[in-house]
């Protein structure tokens, strides 16, 4: 049973990631503390039928999927909003859709980082990686909130956005962007240049775009490996296994220099 909870628990952290949630912000949906939901996620306690149906409700997927526990969740990008609960034939991955809402904030923010800095030599595919992870961590640090609220995986080169290579393609596809092959110095890279300027509405709180400028004029001028290195001593980073997803709630363990909150205003 200890086995199966663990499973279970491992599993709804897994899709409460992907669906760009906090702990928090799923405790509050079912009604239950946030330490609960640390607990139910580390296997150290059950899940009652009452909560499995209110999970499978959050997460967009039905209970069966949620129990379904050798299968790996696929990300796939919702093209509208209001979409039922998916139901998935045997197997199938278990699809989670990033809401249409964290999609276009996710499309204005890499819009408005590719017009400001994107034709620096230095800023190519990795950097943005890094770019993107250093808005989404400080903000949620910041205002305890998502700004894009994207999936990061760590990988040896730093943090990954795991939506990121869907979102390029759709972007690609709609005429946003354009992706180009060149060097920086002798080293291949890959670079992504605007082709329209960022919806600004969509970002609106003005706290988003300072998170944003601020990440911008502390990191844009690091090349590839000065952004992996730098990423690399960040607690969020530091704390995650290889190959999984770095936990949000960990940025509040940051240390100097990377910290951007002032906690004795708390």
């Amino acid at each position: 049973m200890d086995t199966i909870n663990k499973k279970l628990g491992s599993r709804i952290k897994e899709i409460r990631k992907l669906r760009g949630l906090s702990q928090r912000e799923v405790a509050e949906k079912v009604n239950l503390k946030r330490s609960t939901i640390s607990q139910i996620e580390n296997g150290d306690r059950k899940v009652t039928a009452e909560e499995l149906l209110e999970f499978s409700k959050i997460f967009n997927v039905t209970p069966n999927n949620l129990l379904d526990l050798e299968e790996q969740p696929e990300v796939v990008l919702e093209e509208s909003e209001g979409k039922g609960i998916m139901e998935v034939k045997p197997k199938q991955r278990v699809r989670i859709n990033v809401p249409q809402k964290n999609l276009e904030k996710f499309k204005e923010v890499l819009l408005y980082i590719l017009n400001k800095v994107g034709s620096k030599p230095n800023v190519g595919e990795s950097v943005i990686y890094k770019i993107l992870y250093f808005i989404d961590f400080d903000f949620y640090e910041k205002y305890e909130e998502q700004l894009m609220g994207a999936t990061y995986i760590k990988n040896k080169f730093g943090p990954t956005p795991v939506e990121f290579a869907k979102i390029i393609e759709d972007m690609k596809r709609k005429g946003e962007i354009v992706e180009v092959d060149s060097k920086y110095f002798a080293y291949p890279q890959r670079k992504y240049l605007p082709l329209r300027k960022a919806d600004l509405s969509i970002l609106n709180k003005s706290q988003e775009t300072d998170v944003i400028n601020d990440v911008l004029n502390r990191l844009s001028d690091k090349n590839a490996k000065e952004i992996s290195e730098y990423s690399h001593g960040d607690v969020p980073w530091l704390t995650t296994e290889k190959g999984e997803m770095i936990e949000y709630e960990s940025v509040f363990y940051r240390t100097s220099p990377y910290s951007v909150r002032d906690y004795s205003e708390d």
